[in-house]
C-alpha cells in the first residue's frame, strides 16, 4: 500500500463511523418520530431528551461518545500511534467531523461534544477526565447544556498541553474551535441570558 493510501484509509473509516446519526436512529427506533423535527431539530442527545424519552437519550450519549472512541482505536490499530503517525488522533477527528457534518444529512449534523469526548478519552484519559469534569460540573451548576458542552471542549487543548500530550494538541484544538462554532446560536442567547436550561422546551 503506498504511503498515502493508509492515511487516506483511515480518515475514510473514521469519518464513516462517524457519520452514523445515532440519535436520529434510536428515535425513530423508538417510536418517537424524526429528531429533525423535534426541539431544536439538533440529533445530539440533548435534543433527544427532548422527547422524554431518558433511555433514548443515554443511549445516543453513550453511542455517541463509543463511536469517537472506537474511531481511535481503530485508526490506532491500522497505522500506530506514534507522534509523526497518529492513525488515532486521524480517525478520531475525522470521526466527530463526520458527526458534525454527515453527508447523509446533507451536512447538517450534531454540535460534536458527545463524540470529542469519546475522542479524546480514548486519545489521553486523562484529557477526557478533565473533559468529562467539567462537562458534568459546568451542568450541574448551570442546569445548561451548551455551557457544559463549550467549557469542557474548550479545556480539553490546555489539558493535552498540560499532560504533555503536545502533539494531540492541534487535532484536539481544532475540534474544540469546530464546537464552539457549531454552538454560536448558544453562545449568542448564553450572553442574552435566554439560553434554556435542561428540562425546557425552547430549541437549544
Amino acid at each position: 500500500m503506498m504511503l498515502w493510501q493508509m492515511p487516506t484509509l483511515v480518515m475514510v473509516l473514521g469519518y464513516m463511523l462517524g457519520s452514523i446519526p445515532f440519535g436520529i436512529l434510536l428515535t425513530r427506533m423508538g417510536g418517537a418520530g424524526d429528531l429533525r423535527q423535534i426541539g431544536s431539530g439538533n440529533i445530539g442527545a440533548t435534543n433527544v431528551l427532548r422527547t422524554g424519552r431518558k433511555g433514548l437519550a443515554a443511549a445516543t450519549l453513550l453511542l455517541d461518545m463509543g463511536k469517537g472512541a472506537l474511531a481511535v482505536l481503530l485508526g490506532a490499530r491500522l497505522m500506530g500511534s506514534g507522534a509523526l503517525d497518529n492513525g488515532g488522533a486521524i480517525a478520531g477527528t475525522a470521526a466527530f467531523i463526520g458527526h458534525c457534518f454527515p453527508v447523509w444529512l446533507r451536512f447538517a449534523g450534531g454540535k460534536g461534544v458527545a463524540t470529542m469526548m469519546g475522542v479524546v478519552t480514548a486519545l489521553a484519559w486523562p484529557v477526557g477526565l478533565v473533559f468529562a469534569a467539567l462537562w458534568l460540573g459546568m451542568l450541574g451548576v448551570t442546569r445548561i447544556s451548551s455551557a457544559g458542552g463549550i467549557s469542557a471542549a474548550l479545556s480539553a487543548p490546555v489539558a493535552a498541553w498540560y499532560f504533555d500530550h503536545i502533539e494531540l494538541v492541534p487535532p484536539i484544538l481544532a475540534m474544540a474551535l469546530i464546537v464552539l462554532w457549531r454552538h454560536r446560536a448558544n453562545v449568542a442567547r448564553l450572553i442574552r441570558g435566554t439560553e434554556p436550561r435542561i428540562g425546557a422546551k425552547k430549541p437549544q
